[in-house]
C-alpha cells in the first residue's frame, strides 16, 4: 500500500514539474534601427577650500565641451609650498598636465629628522 502512495506522489510531482512556465527565448533585438539622441559631453564647475585654522587650502576648477576637457587643481602642502596642474584632454591624446610648485619648502625645527626615526615593529600577541 505504501508503495503504492509513494508511485502516485512521484507521479503527481512529475505533472506539477512539468507544467511549470518555461522561459522563452527570442532572437536579440535590433537596437540599431532606434534613435537616441545624445548632445555632447558639457560642464564647467569650480570649488575651493580655504581653512585658516589649519592653512589648508585646496580647489579644484575644470570645463568640458565634448571631448575637450582642460582644468586645475591646487592643494597647500605640508612643507608649505603650494602645487597646482594644469590640465588638458583633447579627445584620445590623453592627459596632459603640467605641475607647478609656489612658494618655498619650510621645515619645523621641533620634529624630528627621518634618519632619527626608529621603526620597531610590534611584537605578536598570542592567546
Amino acid at each position: 500500500m505504501n508503495a503504492k502512495i509513494l508511485f502516485l506522489l512521484g507521479v503527481v510531482t512529475l505533472v506539477a514539474a512539468d507544467r511549470r512556465p518555461r522561459p522563452s527565448y527570442s532572437a536579440p533585438r535590433d537596437f540599431s534601427e532606434e534613435s537616441y539622441e545624445s548632445s555632447e559631453a558639457q560642464y564647467n564647475f569650480n570649488w575651493a577650500v580655504d581653512h585658516d585654522p589649519s592653512s589648508n587650502e585646496f580647489g579644484h576648477q575644470e570645463t568640458r565641451d565634448g571631448d575637450d576637457t582642460q582644468g586645475s587643481y591646487y592643494v597647500q602642502l605640508p612643507d608649505g609650498r603650494r602645487q597646482t596642474v594644469t590640465f588638458y584632454v583633447d579627445g584620445d591624446s590623453g592627459y596632459l598636465a603640467d605641475v607647478k610648485y609656489d612658494g618655498e619648502a619650510r621645515y619645523s625645527d621641533e620634529s624630528s629628522s627621518f634618519e632619527s626615526f626608529e621603526y620597531a615593529p610590534r611584537r605578536p600577541v598570542y592567546g
